[in-house]
């Protein structure tokens, strides 16, 4: 199945930039200090298009805090669900073929 292979690649994807995000910067660092390092100019926007587009508590209740986690978090938890996705797409392991009864 095709959608396993890609939820698989998408998940080592994210895994592994959740580890170089973690190696490379100090583990603490939250998510909104690496990308205003990114992009200085992309907090502001972001904020103005949460609080002009949706309703008010989605910037206190669910963007805000999740900026506050630590960068490699996110990453890692999108990893997770995508290898969760992966495995249960899957289906069970053996043989894919009808079992044979024994004739005697």
């Amino acid at each position: 199945m095709i959608i396993v292979r890609i939820l698989s690649v998408l998940a080592a994807i994210f895994l592994v930039s959740a580890f170089a995000v973690a190696s490379i910067w100090p583990p603490d660092m939250d998510l909104k200090t690496l990308i205003s390092m990114a992009d200085p100019g992309f907090m502001p926007a972001f904020q103005g298009f949460v609080t002009d587009n949706l309703p008010p508590w989605a910037w206190t209740e669910l963007a805000w805090p999740l900026l506050q986690r630590p960068a490699w978090l996110l990453p890692t938890a999108i990893g997770l669900v995508l290898f969760g996705g992966a495995i249960s797409l899957s289906g069970p392991k053996g043989s894919r073929t009808r079992p044979r009864r024994w004739r005697g």
